[in-house]
């Protein structure tokens, strides 16, 4: 008979391989209840070198070293955060994740808002705060993470829904502040301003509950959007929007140093730039209180945020004639990006619609693959142009947050292919340079 301390050596190596085994499986299901994961991909941070997406070389953000340039091939789904609170929905979640891995996708832009007494609310009122909300966005960054996708995360809504600047205004005035019922004091009442900025340093400053990594040291965030969409109710307002931008760009920076900030402009010319007004879909678009070249000019505004939707824009246009549209819309705002600027220049929202065509209509997939080639085209020269994001893709089951521009990829082989066939491209240009490929570098291995 072994003695007693034989009999324990041979438990040792099972031990060891049940907790191997444990740490995996911890650490690579999605679903899990547990509250902590044990270890998480080394993912570097991403910075800006003039016109380009960088890889930096630290993944504490420290270093200035370059590992390579970032082209970005993305998507758009604002509904993560919803989705993620329930354990019975985070599958979708981690499907649409999975998804855009599989086709190539390294950056999603979501909502990390919801301001209000609606469902699932994260901020019920000004700086009070829905715990289990909040570990829905916890969720989101940690299989964000594992997937290797980077994460644009936009802070408030210009519309109503999700609560929106209406919101911030309402509660200012119920609060007794004397501020005006325009939306328009949500950018220049001083009450409404630190609403704001305490919602800013609560995402900013935030640990996750997940992985423990505070959300200014994770680098599965790509960057802080301001504002989804600003605009004005009157062109009046423009400077004060303008000076707007400036503060609170300026507010994260003293936050978080390692992380990117864009406006979220749709990127339309305003009075200020009238030599340019010729390239908007229309003479509405210059009275929005909004300017492409003034507000992504500001200091800590690190690049310009760009959005196309030419079937909304020209609705009575051709398919061609939009394509067309499309391609000058783009170009305009990559030389700006190149020749005044000075920054990278990122489409966050290209939309197609499905809406009155039929499946597999050229329409769709034209403007699409006119919008992949202006970013290749523009990578090819080392321009400003750093990539699009599609608007936006669903899986089964999050129909609910359909619209007319979005798509689920299996219903669409041919855009299907043509997501991957534009990760596939961008990758092998840099290829030569690049350290940090995609985490599945086999995904174009059968692409030619």
């Amino acid at each position: 008979m072994d003695p007693p301390w034989q009999e324990r050596a041979k438990l040792y190596p099972v031990l060891g391989t049940l907790s191997l085994l444990f740490i995996l499986y911890v650490n690579f299901r999605d679903d899990l209840p547990f509250p902590t994961v044990l270890w998480q991909p080394k993912m570097s941070f991403v910075g800006v070198n003039s016109t380009r997406f960088v890889i930096r070389s630290s993944s504490d953000g420290g270093g200035e070293e370059e590992e390579g340039t970032l082209y970005v091939n993305g998507w758009n789904s604002y509904w993560l955060m919803q989705e993620s609170v329930w354990s019975s929905s985070r599958p979708m979640v981690s499907e649409v994740m999975r998804l855009g891995s599989e086709m190539g996708l390294t950056v999603c832009r979501t909502w990390a808002f919801n301001d209000g007494d609606g469902a699932n609310a994260l901020q019920r009122r000004p700086g009070i705060f829905d715990e289990r909300v909040f570990k829905g966005l916890d969720y989101v960054i940690v299989v964000a993470r594992r997937r290797g996708v980077r994460l644009i995360l936009s802070l408030v809504n210009n519309l109503d829904a999700f609560g929106g600047k209406d919101q911030y205004v309402r509660w200012a005035r119920e609060a007794g502040i004397d501020a005006s019922s325009s939306t328009d004091s949500f950018f220049s009442d001083p009450t409404i301003k630190e609403y704001y900025k305490a919602y800013i340093k609560a995402i900013v400053t935030r640990r996750n509950s997940i992985s423990w990594v505070r959300y200014a040291d994770e680098p599965a965030i790509f960057a802080w959007e301001l504002i989804n969409e600003p605009r004005c109710a009157s062109n009046s307002s423009a400077p004060v929007l303008q000076a707007w931008i400036a503060e609170m760009a300026a507010y994260i920076k003293s936050l978080d140093q390692k992380h990117l900030v864009t406006v979220g402009t749709e990127g339309f010319y305003g009075l200020n730039t009238p030599n340019k007004s010729g390239a908007n879909p229309g003479d509405w678009a210059a009275s929005l209180g909004s300017d492409f070249i003034q507000n992504s000019a500001i200091h800590d505004i690190d690049f310009a945020s760009v959005h196309a939707y030419p079937d909304s824009w020209l609705p009575d246009g051709s398919s061609e004639a939009k394509a067309k549209y499309l391609s000058t819309w783009m170009d305009s705002h990559i030389s700006d990006g190149q020749d005044i600027l000075k920054k990278p220049v990122l489409f966050t929202e290209v939309g197609s619609s499905f809406q009155g065509r039929k499946l597999g209509s050229p329409g769709t997939e034209l403007l699409l693959e006119t919008a992949y080639d202006r970013i290749y085209d523009s990578a090819t020269r080392h321009g400003a142009g750093s990539g699009a994001l599609v608007w936006q893709l669903l899986v089964k089951g999050a129909e609910g947050y359909s619209d007319r521009y979005s798509f689920i990829a299996s219903d669409h082989p041919a855009i299907y292919k043509m997501i991957r066939h534009q990760s596939c491209r961008l990758l092998r240009l840099l290829a030569k340079n690049q350290t940090e490929i995609h985490s599945d570098k086999t995904i174009c291995s059968h692409h030619p």
